[in-house]
């Protein structure tokens, strides 16, 4: 063969395969793949959070889960030990988190609540009792197969337990896995949210604002609202991290949204109502869809306390806040 040819054939051959090299899929390098996951986050709220609690008394199949993209399930309590109380009616709860997840619907336990306090400081003091609630909050968000776990402690001090507190945080939020939400319920300002360190913003997910029982009588008011954002947002709190919280009874008689409707629907329309006798103080529906486009300009959701408060007709609370959400561009 004529070398003049050889050398031809030679160098057209590594010229397709050079061609050929370029068209391949390239492995992506290992510093690219870290960075990658480093972005992840287990909640990225791309739309606004609308997050209910609701109790035992709830009934699954009158949940509006469309209405919803989160819920927190109250209360499983913690002991002095470490160790946990389950829910009543663990069926309940199995129901709720099966049908949410056909809904896309985040359903997280949320431990603690109201008069607690001894048990939680005895658990975050102790470096060892700790370890054991944490391990047993990992353990029953696994065997439920929530989303996330909500952190109801009321409330920590300054000085006394916020450095526990945030050592509670930070050792969850190292055992949960990657996607499950870490949140935890708060004061809306003052003496008690002081108690909680901005460092512990770092690793919730969000931060609900409990602003609702400062008073005996006008207890949720919408200037008490824009306070609270005030406070938290100046300590450091993010807006995608900030969820506003708004009531569903009244005070000081703490009556259901729905019983005061139920006596007269035009109690529906106000913030204030005169039940069994006494004046009853709340938010009607115009007040819930003033707080829901508040929310909607300085957080990143609203949540309420609680679901079976609710009327689930055309005087609902939750439909009017669904009906601000979704008229949103």
């Amino acid at each position: 063969m004529n070398l003049q040819i050889v050398k031809r054939t030679f160098l057209t051959l590594g010229f397709i395969l050079l061609l050929l090299g370029g068209c391949l899929p390239q492995k992506a390098s290992p510093t690219s793949l870290v960075e990658t996951m480093s972005t992840v986050s287990p909640d990225p709220a791309p739309r606004f959070r609308v997050l209910a609690y609701v109790t035992e008394d709830t009934i699954p199949e009158l949940i509006a889960y469309d209405k919803l993209t989160h819920i927190n399930y109250a209360f499983v309590l913690p002991r002095s030990d470490g160790s946990i109380r389950d829910v009543s009616n663990p069926w309940k709860l199995k129901k709720i988190v099966e049908t949410a997840n056909q809904h896309g619907v985040s359903v997280l336990i949320s431990v603690g609540g109201w008069g607690l306090e001894k048990e939680f400081e005895a658990v975050a003091a102790d470096p060892a009792i700790r370890a054991v609630f944490v391990q047993n909050l990992v353990d029953y968000a696994a065997k439920y197969e929530l989303h996330g776990v909500d952190i109801d402690w009321e409330y920590p001090v300054v000085g006394v337990s916020d450095a526990n507190y945030l050592a509670l945080m930070r050792e969850l939020r190292a055992a949960l896995p990657a996607d499950v939400l870490l949140t935890t319920a708060v004061p809306a300002y003052g003496i008690h949210a002081d108690g909680i360190p901005a460092e512990s913003f770092e690793v919730l997910d969000f931060v609900n604002l409990m602003v609702y029982d400062l008073s005996r009588e006008a207890h949720a008011t919408m200037e008490m609202a824009g306070q609270s954002l005030d406070y938290w947002q100046a300590r450091g709190l993010a807006v995608e991290k900030t969820v506003l919280g708004v009531p569903f009874y009244s005070r000081p008689g703490e009556v259901p949204y729905r019983k005061m409707v139920q006596a007269d629907p035009a109690a529906a329309q106000l913030d204030e109502f005169e039940f069994a006798g006494a004046l009853q103080y709340y938010n009607g529906i115009p007040t819930m869809r003033a707080k829901t486009e508040l929310a909607l300009s300085r957080a990143s959701g609203i949540m309420f306390w609680a679901l079976s408060q609710d009327m689930t007709d055309e005087y609902s609370l939750l439909a009017a806040i669904d009906s601000v959400v979704k008229s949103q561009p």
